[in-house]
């Protein structure tokens, strides 16, 4: 038996999560990705998610900050959070990301689109007691929304993480889909005398606003005036 084959075989298994009933894409399937790359990279160049759960037989759909770290994904708030409260429980969640990158206007009004890049995630969270746990989980909220901010503020107090809830969902159970291009028209439609074609999305920062107590002669570190998303690689 080659070793190395062998090695290599389970090292691009271990790069896809694997499909599930739940996760399984049937309607444009082929729009659909199992590749744990291109799911992390999604959820890394979001901000926002929205997290569903039922309650007592009441559907909620909550939108929340999150970070990724390796295979988890981290939500946090306040220990009275009713979305945190229940995940910690043991509801049932479903998480969804979306990014838009353009609007797709078609010469039909059928085929008009967007360009999207999103991922489905289903799993139980677990509420994380750990304090190292903690911290890091704290630590990747930060970063994610500003990569580098962590090492210029102050650290949570313990008074602070005793106020806070952190709950971890693992990354095993996503599927991402993608659409990019394009108007898919009918071919009889594209002769007609109509403009077709994609208008670009993406998500700028403005300038900076400086809080007005921030003391004098301190400026806005470079991941502040230069902010974008995804952020610059380290």
């Amino acid at each position: 038996m080659d070793e190395g084959h062998d090695e290599t075989t389970a090292a691009a298994a271990s790069d896809l999560i694997a499909p599930t009933p739940r996760t399984t894409l049937r309607r444009l399937a082929g729009r659909g990705s199992y590749d744990r790359a291109v799911v992390h990279a999604i959820l890394d160049e979001a901000l926002v998610c929205h997290v569903a759960f039922a309650r007592e037989g009441q559907p909620f759909v909550v939108p929340m900050i999150y970070a990724r770290d390796g295979d988890a994904l981290y939500l946090h708030g306040s220990t009275g959070n009713r979305t945190l409260r229940a995940l910690a429980a043991g509801a049932e969640a479903c998480l969804t990301v979306t990014l838009i990158d353009g609007l797709v206007l078609a010469r039909s009004a059928f085929h008009h689109s967007v360009n999207y890049r999103s991922v489905v995630l289903y799993g139980t969270g677990t509420e994380v007691t750990d304090e190292a746990e903690r911290e890091q989980a704290i630590r990747a909220l930060i970063e994610h929304v500003a990569r580098g901010r962590w090492d210029d503020i102050r650290r949570p107090s313990g008074q602070e993480m005793l106020r806070t809830l952190v709950v971890r969902l693992p990354i095993n159970e996503a599927s991402a889909k993608l659409r990019s291009g394009p108007p898919l028209d009918d071919e009889d439609d594209y002769a007609l005398p109509i403009w077709a074609g994609v208008v670009p999305l993406r998500l700028t920062a403005g300038a900076a606003e400086k809080d007005s107590r921030v003391a004098a002669g301190i400026d806005a570190p470079a991941y502040v005036a230069r902010y974008s998303r995804p952020a610059p690689k380290p």
